[in-house]
């Protein structure tokens, strides 16, 4: 009885030592599991805040604001005096063309047909377009875009099919920068003097075209006359913009880069005619220049 008791009392030693020893090495494991998991989670949001630090530090995209933020009326940026200067017998209120846009593009055209009877008849034909572009952050600043335009449309009249003893001169004093560009056509109604005056003022990108011949036996007429006659226009139409917007035409208008755009802001016949052969050319003569050398875009 007394062994049974001794064994009976160091089995009970040996399973109280045994959980003793069970629980001591569970400790270690529950200790490293929970360091495990609390070093995952600084991980974590070590991560996150560095992410979010770094969005916030990033600024978005900006461009300047254009200077210029709508056009005048095409049909009036030049004065009754000039028109009656350079396209006698046209109405002044002129041909205005057609846009789907009336602040970002317009266009206007006159015709004038003097007719000396059997003398035959003087032609004049002259279009005003204008053309304003935006900042966008994609595409670039204003001014940027209308100068690209500008390059572009100077290129495009020095290279008309069929022009004559070309020339190109800078047209100081007008605009931003300006550049005329002069040549002779030959048609069957006669020869024509071309004259092509291209301005930028800010962002927007002033055409002037005016050519002029002599029909039915009419002499041709004076290019040195016509180039001053259409640099003339162009200073007119580009003061006008500038007008429109409440700024002066004198070296442009507002400085470009005063402002700044965000992302979400951004992204438009002939006269009386007693020489019948006169008036079918100057009809013909009419429908070519509508179709003109210097494109307006």
């Amino acid at each position: 009885m007394q062994r049974r008791a001794q064994r009976d009392q160091a089995h009970r030693r040996a399973k109280r030592l045994n959980r003793v020893l069970v629980g001591a090495a569970a400790v270690p494991v529950l200790l490293v599991a929970t360091a495990c998991s609390s070093d995952s989670g600084s991980g974590d949001g070590d991560k996150g805040s560095s992410a979010a630090a770094s969005k916030s530090a990033s600024p978005s995209p900006t461009v300047r604001a254009a200077a210029f933020e709508k056009l005048p009326e095409p049909c009036d940026v030049l004065k009754k005096g000039t028109l009656e200067d350079l396209v006698p017998k046209a109405d002044e209120s002129g041909k205005e063309g057609k846009s789907d846009d009336v602040s970002m593009r317009g266009s206007c055209s006159w015709s004038s047909l003097d007719n000396n009877g059997v003398k035959g008849s003087q032609f004049r034909w002259l279009n005003v377009s204008l053309l304003r572009f935006e900042s966008d952050v994609t595409r670039g600043a204003g001014d940027e875009l209308a100068k690209k335009y500008y390059d572009k449309q100077v290129q495009d009249a020095q290279s008309v099919e069929g022009a004559k003893d070309t020339e190109t001169e800078p047209a100081s004093g007008i605009g931003d920068e300006a550049t005329t560009v002069r040549y002779g056509l030959k048609k069957k109604e006669g020869s024509f003097k071309q004259q092509t005056v291209v301005a930028r003022v800010e962002n927007v990108v002033v055409t002037v075209d005016y050519n002029g011949a002599g029909l039915a036996g009419e002499k041709t007429p004076d290019a040195d006359t016509m180039v001053e006659d259409a640099r003339k226009a162009a200073e007119e139409a580009v003061a006008a913009v500038a007008s429109a917007n409440g700024a002066d035409a004198s070296g442009g208008g507002t400085p470009s880069g005063s402002a700044s755009v965000s992302p979400s802001k951004s992204a438009k016949s002939p006269s009386k005619s007693a020489s019948p052969s006169a008036s079918k050319a100057a009809e013909a003569a009419e429908a070519r220049s509508s179709k003109s050398p210097a494109k307006s875009g």
